[in-house]
């Protein structure tokens, strides 16, 4: 027999049925123009999930993921047992830290400098020398870096010949990858990340500024007082997201940037998941390197979430 509480339920949930198959009807258009979008999350984010169980079997092609027989944690404890355990966490960790406390904070900073420019032209050839290194691919980006980092033709060593000292082989050496690789990152994507920074900016009110200009303000004030706090909620949020994704470190950029030279300081989790799983033919165990990076991805950004809900008001849910 329903209870009260139950037939409550059951009315609120037909009630959202009906409010959601109205509104469809009303805003067909737009259902359906998300409609592309939506089927491909489905196939291409949702639809591989499936594949995950292989992580707690131990998966062979010819028997298939169904086929296979299940072996539990075996290949987490394994991996977890592994030598290069903390190597591959430490590199991660740290080429992923590194990236946000340099990377972060620089759109922010480009943002509020070009917020302050009032030369039309000379603020709109700022950004498009800023933007564009973000429209050149990985593959070009390394090439530029080996050429012009080459211990014999390159223009940065040529400088350091000029001052009197020996050539570095920078992409040799593993104390320089982490830092050749977050100031490569930093060049490509600052002023692309800046964009959303800009606009931020732009709809703070103006009368604020004129307020505070009124009031004796000077600029630096007013970027303190009036612009950081303006922006503040979308940087909060875009950190969270950093956050989410600080276990994944780029696959394409660190595998070309690598070599044997500096391997101890370049092999991360995404390369030793490529080299183990396609390379090795070591699927499952693979597989469960890579469903223990996006779980610790996925916890982190729960933290985070959570810590700045209580810090502030601004969360994602």
């Amino acid at each position: 027999m329903l209870t009260n509480t139950s037939i409550t339920t059951q009315k609120k949930f037909r009630g959202a049925l009906s409010s959601l198959a109205d509104n469809m009807k009303k805003n067909y258009e737009l259902y359906l123009l998300s409609l592309p979008m939506f089927i491909y999350i489905v196939v291409f984010h949702y639809g591989p999930m499936y594949g995950v169980q292989i992580a707690f079997k131990d998966f062979t092609p010819v028997k298939g993921i169904s086929g296979s027989p299940w072996v539990g944690f075996e290949h987490f404890i394994r991996f977890f047992k592994s030598y290069h355990f903390w190597t591959l966490l430490k590199n991660t960790l740290g080429i992923s830290v590194y990236s946000l406390a340099v990377g972060f904070p620089c759109p922010i900073i480009l943002a509020l400098m070009l917020n302050e420019v009032r030369h039309k032209y000379f603020k709109k050839t700022i950004q498009m020398v800023t933007y564009a290194p973000h429209f050149i691919s990985v593959v070009v980006l390394v090439g530029i870096m080996t050429t012009f980092l080459s211990p014999n033709t390159g223009v940065i060593n040529h400088f350091i010949k000029k001052l009197g000292m020996e050539p570095i082989a920078f992409l040799e050496k593993p104390e320089w990858f982490k830092t050749l690789y977050v100031l490569s990152g930093v060049w490509q994507r600052v002023g692309w990340n800046s964009i959303i920074y800009m606009a931020a900016l732009s709809s703070i009110d103006v009368q604020l500024h004129e307020a505070a200009i009124v009031d004796g303000s000077n600029k630096l004030q007013r970027i303190y007082y009036i612009d950081i706090p303006g922006i503040i909620p979308t940087a909060v949020i875009l950190l969270i997201l950093n956050m989410g994704n600080i276990m994944s470190v780029g696959f394409e950029k660190v595998f070309l940037m690598q070599n044997p030279l500096n391997l101890r300081s370049s092999e991360v989790i995404s390369t030793y998941v490529y080299k183990v799983g396609l390379m090795g033919g070591e699927f499952s165990f693979s597989a469960a390197v890579g469903l223990f990076n996006s779980v610790v991805n996925f916890a982190l950004l729960v933290i985070v979430n959570r810590i700045a809900g209580r810090v502030g008001d601004t969360r994602l849910w």
